[in-house]
């Protein structure tokens, strides 16, 4: 196993780029101006794709750059260049100025929690380096013979392996300068199954800012494999879903993606501020069932979301956004923060350079209560256990979501039944959390595969909550 890097030497290392200079640009870009920043940002990913018992990919990518910022009211002048030059930062200052000449709005700087010395959520892992080139061939070729030889009626095994590391700095005002360096792995296997001339497909995964070695040891992805494979069985032998309305148990871990997509994006500030949130004006009153306590924590350790300082430079944290069924906080990014009075959460994040910051989750999750989930299934006469989700979508502005479930089984006078297939949930989230009357003490996070998605920009976030109950929601079905 390789040793770990030395933050200080993984990130600082800008090569002739002059980064006092660069300072100096930004002191002067930023007289009469609110906010900004330079973010300066280098990046290294490689992606192997093991798919019909071949390597049908492999890919490795390089990139770095800059982007200039300044924040005048409510007005941003942007510019952004993969050019690390002092000059390329003077062309960018004289397009992200022109921000100031629309300033309308007098506002005081943000406030954030003090910046906290040597923290670190993650090791400085290089995960481009740590596994030799042909040792990945061989764990995917491993992956793919024991998918093939778990079942006589798999069809197809994809596996993959995609790994990045990140070095950051960022440049504010006062000379504050900082610093990250944020490695990345993943790992996924994706199973079709054939019986009886019906194909059934599952995947499974686990990742997170680890090195390879923590997720790779057999047991770890034969363990992957054989939840693919189990959700694919499980999947052939399902009915086609019911639909109406029915009480709904939720599984721990990954249904959590139902919490992240219906409530988690309206408590990001920007929606807020803007009153296009279905949570606007609610600070401080009921918005979910007594009980229900959801939280956006960015200082887990190793977790896929997580960040030792957002791409603002303010220090993560953990932020409660909803106390005993109360609205008590947003996330927020500086210039949210700033608009709304509030102190930002750290929770400014960004896709790369190229990008604007906007508030993000990092690792967003509902802490556990004190009931068990085979008693919210013995309690339930007829209803739907959604135990794993795919996709959906949500409108922001009312909470309204419709998410299909890729592994549900119905409930049947207190007994979990046949699996069914189709079945989806469609309510909107303000509702679904006030109809929340059953919490699991079996609380546990997703394998750290979440990736979330916000004005086109995709940021990897982590996912978690215990089982769930929710009376009346309603299910679309396919009989």
């Amino acid at each position: 196993m390789a040793d770990s890097l030395d933050l200080t030497a993984a990130v600082a290392d800008w090569g002739d780029f002059d980064i006092a200079g660069a300072h100096s640009v930004l002191e002067e870009a930023l007289k009469g101006a609110d906010d900004g920043e330079i973010f300066i940002e280098k990046r290294e990913s490689e992606a192997l794709l093991f798919d019909d018992g071949r390597l049908k990919s492999s890919s490795y990518g390089a990139d770095q750059g800059f982007g200039f910022r300044i924040v005048a009211g409510e007005t941003i002048g942007f510019a952004n260049s993969a050019e690390l030059s002092l000059d390329a930062i003077h062309r960018a200052a004289e397009a992200a100025v022109l921000a100031k000449k629309g300033k309308s709005v007098d506002l005081k700087m943000a406030t954030a929690n003090p910046v906290r010395s040597n923290q670190s959520y993650y090791k400085a892992h290089d995960p481009l380096a740590e596994m030799a080139f042909a040792d990945k061939i061989a764990l995917l070729q491993a992956m793919d013979a024991y998918a093939r030889d778990s079942h006589k009626g798999v069809a197809q095994v994809s596996a993959s392996l995609v790994c990045e590391k990140r070095a950051i700095t960022i440049l504010r005002s006062g000379g504050e300068i900082y610093h990250d360096y944020r490695p990345l792995v993943r790992l996924n296997v994706s199973v079709s199954v054939e019986t009886n001339g019906r194909r059934e497909t599952a995947s499974s995964g686990g990742g997170g800012r680890i090195s390879w070695f923590d997720i790779t040891a057999p047991e770890k992805w034969q363990a992957q494999i054989d939840e693919a494979l189990r959700q694919a069985l499980v999947n052939l032998d399902a009915v086609a879903a019911p639909a109406g309305e029915m009480d709904i148990v939720l599984g721990p871990g990954w249904p959590g993606v139902l919490l992240h997509e219906a409530v988690g994006h309206g408590l990001e500030g920007d929606f807020n501020r803007k009153g296009t949130s279905a949570f606007s004006g609610k600070m401080g009153k009921p918005v979910a069932s007594k009980g229900v306590t959801v939280v956006d924590d960015g200082t887990i350790l190793d977790a896929r979301g997580s960040l030792n300082i957002d791409d603002e430079g303010t220090p993560t944290d953990c932020t409660t956004l909803i106390e005993d069924g109360i609205l008590v906080g947003y996330m927020h990014d500086r210039l949210s923060a700033r608009q709304m009075g509030a102190k930002a959460t750290g929770n400014g994040r960004r896709q790369s350079y190229a990008h604007q910051p906007l508030p993000r989750m990092t690792n967003t999750f509902m802490r556990g209560g004190n009931d068990k989930l085979s008693d919210m299934i013995a309690n339930t006469k007829k209803g739907l256990y959604a135990v794993n989700f795919g996709g959906g979508q949500v409108d922001i502005t009312n909470g309204k979501f419709v998410f299909q479930c890729t592994e549900a089984y119905m409930i049947e006078d207190g007994k979990v039944t046949s699996p069914v297939k189709g079945a989806s949930l469609i309510g909107d989230g303000p509702a679904a959390m006030s109809q929340i009357d059953m919490i699991g003490d079996d609380f546990k996070f997703d394998p750290g595969v979440g990736t979330c998605g916000k004005a086109g920009q995709s940021i990897p976030v982590g996912i978690g909550q215990p089982s769930l109950r929710i009376r009346g929601l309603t299910v679309g079905g396919t009989s």
